[in-house]
């Protein structure tokens, strides 16, 4: 029985026993006390206890239905605020939600100390909210760019980066902009980010930006690749000098990079370019040697290795003796490393 229903049952109650006794014409009753008196009739006599225990009912169904309401909303906020932290886990955000009940409470510790990720396959619960987060995130991991509008995540965070991944190999418009800006991004960001202006953008555009990037032996790679297929707007000497100074590449890592650059740069230039590269770094004498040798430079191959120790360059010696013995290999066949 619903309170309302049971105010006005009881109140029906008093009256019908209020009435039935006064029908019966018991006339009055005097309650007396010390100097105090009181007079009525006896059937209000008669329902006052009748009264009163109907006025402590209702105070003590009220009590506990306002109890069972507090702890209803107890549990409807704590219900929201788990599904909060659910979210905040799966975001790989801090979440400082507080929680009323006991066993929300405990709940929360132990989902404090999981890391909550999202199945491959579809997800679904009646929370949308939830549902949509879910669904950026499979988004994301799937390469896919997911706007800042549909989802709110750090950009420290290992979902953050690799949304701004996704939208880096989305939009190379937006991948110029990061290595225009390479300072306020890390090395990595920056790197996959030029790698999408060299598969995009033309040889100027990459000469205006390529200063803002810390290179590695994968990108100054890349980088001459792209150089080799542009070779009409192409770098100077001076500027692939300024490019590899700072890359600790091997002696192969040079040698490789003659061989590229062989069939590109006309004969002066690759020679002067890896004369100076030798004087810079005594791992690229190789290829310098390697490069004389490929363009018939005979006396110039011979005057410099005549200021070397006998048991270095071997194989460039011994093609420079085979040549003078009217010999003709070349270096394919020869041991130059």
């Amino acid at each position: 029985m619903g309170l309302k229903n049971y105010i006005i049952t009881s109140i029906l109650l008093i009256i019908l026993v209020f009435g039935f006794t006064h029908s019966l014409e018991f006339g009055e009753y005097t309650f007396s006390m010390f100097d105090y008196s009181l007079t009525l009739p006896i059937a209000i006599w008669v329902v006052m206890p009748l009264a009163l225990l109907a006025f402590v009912t209702y105070l003590h169904i009220i009590f506990y239905g306002l109890v069972k309401y507090f702890k209803l909303k107890a549990l409807d906020y704590d219900m929201d605020a788990l599904f909060s932290l659910i979210e905040s886990k799966l975001l790989e955000k801090e979440n400082k939600s507080n929680f009323r009940t006991k066993r929300f409470k405990e709940l929360s510790n132990v989902l404090n100390q999981l890391e909550i990720k999202p199945s491959r396959e579809i997800f679904s619960s009646s929370n949308e909210e939830l549902n949509k987060i879910v669904s950026s995130i499979q988004s994301i991991k799937d390469g896919k760019y997911v706007s800042e509008k549909s989802i709110k995540v750090q950009e420290s965070s290992t979902l953050g980066k690799q949304n701004l991944l996704n939208k880096i190999n989305e939009q190379v418009d937006f991948a110029l902009d990061v290595v225009k800006k390479s300072e306020n991004y890390d090395f990595d960001t920056v790197k996959q980010a030029f790698l999408k202006v060299l598969s995009e953008k033309s040889m100027t555009t990459i000469k205006k930006v390529y200063k803002n990037v810390n290179f590695d032996k994968e990108l100054v790679s890349k980088l001459f690749e792209k150089d080799r297929e542009n070779s009409e707007f192409g770098f100077e000497n001076s500027e692939i000098i300024d490019i590899v100074k700072n890359v600790k590449l091997t002696k192969d890592d040079y040698l490789e990079m003659a061989k590229n650059y062989k069939s590109t740069l006309n004969p002066d230039k690759i020679i002067d370019l890896f004369e100076k590269l030798s004087n810079q770094n005594e791992e690229a004498t190789t290829a310098y040697l390697f490069v004389l040798s490929e363009f018939e430079m005979i006396d110039k191959l011979r005057e410099f290795l005549a200021n070397t120790n006998e048991n270095e360059y071997v194989s460039f010696k011994a093609l420079v003796d085979l040549k003078d013995c009217g010999k003709h290999y070349n270096l394919e066949s020869l041991s130059y490393k």
